[in-house]
């Protein structure tokens, strides 16, 4: 396979390019907000958040396999190709971005006067106003995902079918990174009800920094390794993809194994786990599974995950592995956040945890 140096396609960012990644970005989301609305799914009570409990619907697994379904069906007939997004993705960088800055500026006025949105200091912009606001019923945070996730799940699948186009067939890294990436998603959605309990759920308000994240971080900065991957000409081995894939089994056992943990915990403090019935502090803090290794292993095997991710691309550029670096220190700020609330919320107790369990991400090393 020719040795193209990647690059971004600034060709699309003609005035027709930027009009249709304009077209495509609101179509995507608002195909993705009206199955929201009317798909049957789940419908579960979550936490109490600021005073008041919440009923949400799930329904982002149908919606992630209808999507996908029908995309397929759209590139078998030829009605449309997923190269474009790759071919576009620069215009698309551009027009996720403005989304996301107005989402913020709807999200940041609508329960707000404008006397006093103006007094209110880049700070309620920027972490929100509201913890969990709904539009026609939709809980705007749990909906926000699905664009994200299904989006990167969209840009990695468009760079599969753009190497194909370009060359004829699929490397052995590319077909495994599809696997990863498809396997991940998947996953993401079947546990989807899990998330009402996730930090950003329960701790964060939706401003700019979650929305951004959502809607430009995610789905165009998470793909990076498989957009580097379209030209990459160094072979990956049978042996070295052997090897990747472990990782990424283990890391992705950990990661939803130790949520998992918690999830049914919270739910059922005498749930059973790893064949044994839970053991806590005061009924509180698990102790048990993953949750008696370390403090924040599930920041470990997530690590894990994206780390096999920019495996998958070799070592010929340092390009793609900006991705686990940047999700380590992420994780490890936002472990320390977790430490702080924790300290405050549980006081002497999480002492008696700490002491319990003293290792905060690397069993027997940190």
């Amino acid at each position: 396979m020719p040795a193209v140096e990647p690059h971004f396609l600034w060709s699309s960012l003609s005035l027709g390019g930027l009009l249709a990644a304009a077209a495509m970005t609101l179509a995507f989301v608002g195909v993705l907000f009206l199955g929201s609305k009317f798909l049957p799914g789940r419908r579960l009570a979550g936490p109490e958040i600021a005073g008041r409990s919440r009923t949400y619907t799930f329904n982002g697994l149908a919606l992630f396999l209808m999507t996908g379904a029908g995309v397929c069906l759209a590139q078998a007939f030829g009605l449309f190709s997923l190269s474009a997004l790759y071919t576009h993705f620069a215009a698309l960088f551009v027009a996720a971005n403005v989304f996301a800055f107005a989402f913020s500026a709807w999200l940041y006025f609508r329960k707000t006067a404008v006397r006093e949105a103006s007094s209110g200091g880049w700070r309620r912009f920027f972490f929100g106003s509201e913890f969990n606001p709904t539009l026609f019923g939709v809980d705007l945070k749990i909906f926000s995902y699905r664009p994200s996730l299904i989006g990167l799940a969209l840009f990695n699948a468009s760079f599969a079918v753009a190497q194909y186009e370009l060359y004829g067939r699929l490397t052995l890294a590319m077909a495994l990174y599809q696997g990863f990436v498809f396997l991940y998603a998947l996953n993401y959605f079947q546990f989807e009800h899990g998330m009402a309990y996730t930090w950003d759920m329960v701790s964060e308000r939706f401003g700019w920094m979650l929305v951004w994240g959502d809607y430009v971080l995610v789905p165009f900065f998470y793909c990076l390794p498989g957009w580097w991957l379209v030209h990459a000409s160094p072979s990956l081995s049978p042996f070295a993809a052997a090897m990747i894939a472990l990782l990424f089994v283990l890391g992705f056992w950990v990661f939803r194994g130790a949520n998992q943990q918690k999830h049914r915990f919270k739910r059922d403090p005498r749930v059973a786990i790893w064949g044994k019935p839970a053991e806590s502090l005061e009924g509180r803090l698990l102790v048990s599974g993953f949750w008696g290794i370390a403090r924040h292993l599930n920041y470990t095997g997530e690590i894990c995950v994206y780390l096999a991710f920019a495996l998958t691309t070799g070592f010929a550029s340092w390009a793609p592995y900006l991705l686990p670096a940047w999700l380590a220190g992420l994780l490890w700020h936002r472990s320390r956040r977790d430490e702080r609330r924790c300290r405050a919320k549980y006081g002497a107790l999480w002492e008696r945890y700490t002491q319990r369990v003293p290792y905060y991400m690397l069993p027997f090393i940190y």
